[in-house]
């Protein structure tokens, strides 16, 4: 292995670390998170790492025989980031068993970002990391990020998602990080012409379902994916009816080889985490937002006491190509 010196520390104590790691090239990348792995070596501590396909090529080269350190696969957990938030927390109860320290490397393909939406969604889920994770006391997690672009708007918008930053041999408060109660969230755009709507209220749902699946067979939804989306579009829609004031508004379109079906009424969702977390056995209702972030290629949330509550739903549709 590569001797590196670990880093020095600014911070204040707190209970889960998040850092932020920008860097230029691929030496830069091996210094920073080789640090941080040989300090959570020589502290007995567990390691997970899920970065890119080539990262991992230069990690393993620099780490032969290591049993700490375990890399795991990020596409087992699906494009949606809605899904990521349960995929480290197994990744890291499983390799934290008996109450063993454990530190994640955990770099996103920003540049494989599906879309404007993806990308959005990809950082409101670095924030939400911080919530999710706040009680852990014995995790830790380094993002790095390739600021060799020279994206500065890029890099502040990630940056406001960790309150740890690396640079060099240190890391630091990061004075970015946005510590508020709620995440501010682009406006979401309006849909594309043509789009359908449907104003719904209970007694409703089957004329839902088929508005829906005519929708998405004539986006271009492959006809084996059809029976997932009826069944989160099912829980979503339930869900509207039940706790949005009873009814609501269904609209769908189809957007560069998207179809989308977003769901507004009047309700407050007031868990940032809903449907983020596996629900347990014996958890009574949460589980819609659950399936539909297991079922869907992405899931966009939007809610206010003020303005009610928007879900889009997204799904593939190759044949619109």
């Amino acid at each position: 292995m590569t001797a590196t010196v670990p880093p020095t520390s600014d911070r204040g104590e707190s209970p889960f670390r998040h850092e932020l790691y920008p860097y230029r090239g691929d030496a830069q990348f091996l210094s920073g998170t080789l640090g941080f792995i040989h300090e959570a070596l020589e502290a007995d501590e567990a390691v997970v790492v899920a970065v890119p396909s080539d990262k991992t090529s230069l990690l393993r080269g620099e780490l032969v025989d290591e049993p700490a350190v375990t890399f795991v696969d990020t596409t087992t957990a699906g494009p949606n980031p809605g899904r990521h938030i349960a995929a480290w927390s197994a990744w890291m109860t499983e390799r934290g068993e008996g109450g063993r320290p454990v530190r994640a490397i955990g770099e996103t393909a920003w540049r494989h970002a599906r879309s404007t939406a993806h990308l959005s969604e990809l950082r409101y889920h670095e924030w939400l990391l911080n919530r999710a994770f706040a009680r852990s006391a014995t995790w830790s997690m380094l993002c790095p990020y390739d600021a060799a672009d020279d994206d500065e708007d890029a890099l502040r918008s990630l940056s406001r998602c960790h309150p740890l930053i690396r640079r060099a041999d240190r890391d630091a408060a990061n004075e970015e990080y946005l510590s508020a109660e709620e995440y501010p969230f682009e406006e979401l755009a309006g849909p594309c012409d043509p789009f359908q709507e449907l104003s719904y209220t209970e007694g409703d749902m089957a004329a839902i379902r088929a508005k829906v699946t005519q929708c998405a067979t004539d986006a271009g939804v492959l006809r084996d994916r059809l029976p997932k989306l009826a069944v989160a579009v099912t829980e979503i829609a339930t869900n509207s009816i039940r706790h949005g004031g009873g009814h609501g508004t269904l609209r769908t379109w189809a957007q560069d080889a998207t179809f989308l079906c977003e769901f507004r009424d009047s309700g407050y969702i007031s868990d940032v985490m809903a449907g983020r977390s596996r629900p347990t056995a014996d958890q009574i209702g949460g589980r819609g937002l659950w399936l539909a972030h297991q079922l869907c290629d992405l899931v966009e949330i939007r809610s206010s006491r003020a303005g009610g509550t928007t879900i889009r739903l997204h799904m593939d549709a190759p044949r619109q190509q």
